[in-house]
């Protein structure tokens, strides 16, 4: 079944309406659809290598606010469902604990999420639900899904259909790499 949604979501790049398709594809990615927006930019900027950049916005901003639904859908459901849940098994103290360490990192967690292949749906839920600051979440779910967009669309812009291999199968891994060095270098000198 996914094989065959990430073919059906391919193939909406080659639609005269294929824009709007990455815009709602980026949009429901960041709340709960299983299919990444590069599957969708990947051959419309190889196609039009000139629109590479408006293409990377729209992504931009139709994940970003796609994340914010997904906020929202944590927020909302986490009184109505996932309280009488913790209530029920005696563990709202404990998610009292992990609310405060998550939101105390939230910012890092939503950055991370936003450039590498961990599920940004996964983050945008979490956040909502530990009522992580609403603009922290939206100023680090822009530079996160605009590093990741516009850098997909930089590489495909210069070098074109050669990078594709490399973006599909090793940009996740450099992204996660790069997050690691990152974090493992403020924590060296000190800064977290």
């Amino acid at each position: 079944m996914l094989r065959s949604l990430y073919d059906w979501t391919i193939s909406l790049a080659r639609t005269p309406y294929a824009l709007w398709a990455l815009a709602v594809v980026a949009f429901i990615e960041s709340s709960f659809f299983p299919i990444p927006p590069d599957v969708l930019m990947i051959p419309m900027i190889i196609a039009r290598p000139s629109r590479a950049f408006v293409i990377a916005g729209v992504a931009t901003v139709a994940s970003v606010l796609g994340g914010m639904f997904g906020y929202f859908i944590g927020f909302a459901l986490m009184e109505s469902v996932g309280q009488p849940i913790l209530d029920f098994y005696g563990k709202a103290e404990y998610f009292t604990e992990f609310a405060e360490t998550y939101n105390e990192w939230g910012a890092w967690a939503v950055l991370v999420a936003g450039v590498t292949p961990f599920p940004f749906k996964v983050i945008t839920i979490a956040s909502g639900v530990t009522q992580l600051s609403f603009p922290v979440f939206v100023v680090a779910s822009i530079i996160a899904r605009a590093l990741r967009f516009f850098l997909v669309a930089a590489l495909l812009w210069k070098f074109g259909e050669p990078i594709r291999d490399f973006i599909e199968r090793r940009l996740g891994l450099v992204f996660v790499i790069f997050c690691v060095l990152l974090l493992g270098g403020f924590a060296v000198l000190g800064v977290l």
